[in-house]
Order: C-alpha cells, then structure tokens, then sequence
C-alpha cells in the first residue's frame, strides 16, 4: 500500500548472447512473506532503466504489493557504472530486435526460476503455462513493441500494458536509412537529450530482414488474448497516435 516501505534490489544477468550483461533492479514491499506478482518493464529505444518516470513507476507498483522488475537490454548502451549516459555506443550500434527480445526472455526466466533477489515472484515456471503465475509485463515506445512479441508467444504472460508502444518495427525505418546501411553499413541518429550523434549498425536492419515474421508487432498484436491496456497520447510526436489505433484494431 501506499507509504510501504519498499526495498530495492539490484541484478545482473549475462546476456543470452553474450558479449554484454542485463543490469536491473527489483523492487519489493519489505515483509513479503509470500510469492509477489509481478511486473517486467520493457525501456524503449535511446532509453534506459533509470529514465524520466520509469524508477518511480517501479515504487509505485511496489507500493501497491507488486514486485517490479526494471532492467537495461544488454546492448542499450548505457553500463552499470553510467547507468543514465551513454557511454557504450559501440554496444548501441550493434544491437537488434531479437537480441532485445532474447534479453527480456532471460530476465522473465531469471523470475521464474528464482535467480533475481529479493521475495519469491509469482511467475509461472513455464512459459506455456496460462494457469499459474501472475505476470504482467509494461512497455514503453520501442520497448513496448517488445514486450507485445513476447505476450503473444508465452501464455505466462497474464497481462499487458503498453505506453506509446509503436506498432511495427521494419515500418519505421526510412528510405534514407536504409539506403545508409547498404551504402554505409551503418546509419546515424542523434540524441536530442544528450545531443550525441549515434550510430545504428547494419545488423540492425539484416536482423530485422531476417527476422521479417517474427517481428511482426501488429500480426502478434492479433493474438493477444490476456488484458491489454494501451495508453497513448494524442498528440505524440515520437510514436503517432495512430499506431495505438493500429494496435487496437488488430
């Protein structure tokens, strides 16, 4: 309840493959004495764990006897010792769609199995397993597109909220982009909060290709069957309202 008092746990995770590690933090109302449901939050693209509202969401949810699970994908960019500058940019530029959704596997594992401190999470044991557990997993912009790929493939998922959550992923590259990387190899965004120039490997865009199907964010919204709460703004200038209704309607 509001006004608990409320622990804060940090993890790292080895990356499933390898090469980087999955920073985190659990959060948890001191005194749980059984297993907690539990919220994974997914951070967005040129995002991190401990950025703008996301830690107090965490407290929020613990406050409300949640367990909330905030984490950084290995390939972010950002590192356990600058956790809100990025400093790893090479790890930026090499990163993809799969790579990230292979990260949130890990983590939602890690819960499931015991591997995160803290008091024991209500996660079902396997991933196809729709009658136990209570798991919700949040996501926000890209990360959301993320986290929508992971419910539609696992049945432990028992509900979802998104947060300006794009509706595709290949979608959003642009003619200009593409013809960087295969020209290139690599094309280049700048971050507006940093004013970093960064850039975005070709794996990225051969990941996506590759990965065509699996990636589909608004073929997976097709098959969500758990409680969804989409959340969008109308005048977002980043992700356009019109990818939520996309997300709806699917």
């Amino acid at each position: 309840m509001p006004g608990a008092s409320i622990r804060e746990e940090p993890f790292t995770l080895d990356s499933p493959h390898g090469g980087g590690v999955i920073d985190g933090d659990v959060r948890f109302p001191e005194g749980a004495d059984e297993p907690l449901p539990t919220v994974v939050f997914c951070h967005g693209f040129k995002g991190f764990k401990d950025w703008g509202p996301f830690p107090a969401w965490g407290r929020f949810l613990a406050e409300a006897s949640f367990a909330s699970v905030l984490f950084n994908f290995s390939y972010n960019g950002v590192s356990a010792e600058a956790p809100t500058e990025f400093t790893e940019l090479e790890k930026f530029a090499q990163n993809t769609f799969t790579r990230e959704l292979d990260d949130l596997a890990a983590v939602i594992g890690a819960a499931a199995s015991g591997d995160l401190p803290g008091p024991a999470l209500d996660v079902a044991a396997k991933k196809a397993d729709k009658k136990r557990g209570r798991l919700g997993l949040m996501g926000h912009s890209r990360g959301g597109g993320t986290a929508i790929l992971h419910a539609a493939r696992s049945e432990r998922v028992r509900a979802l909220a998104t947060w300006s959550s794009v509706s595709g992923f290949i979608e959003r590259f642009s003619p200009e982009q593409v013809a960087d990387w295969e020209k290139n190899g690599y094309t280049e965004v700048v971050n507006s909060r940093t004013g970093q120039t960064m850039r975005l490997g070709r794996v990225l865009y051969d990941d996506a290709q590759a990965h065509r199907e699996q990636l589909d964010v608004t073929g997976a919204a097709e098959r969500i069957e758990t409680p969804w709460l989409i959340v969008h703004a109308a005048d977002d200038e980043a992700v356009p309202f019109e990818e939520a209704q996309a997300l709806n309607e699917a």
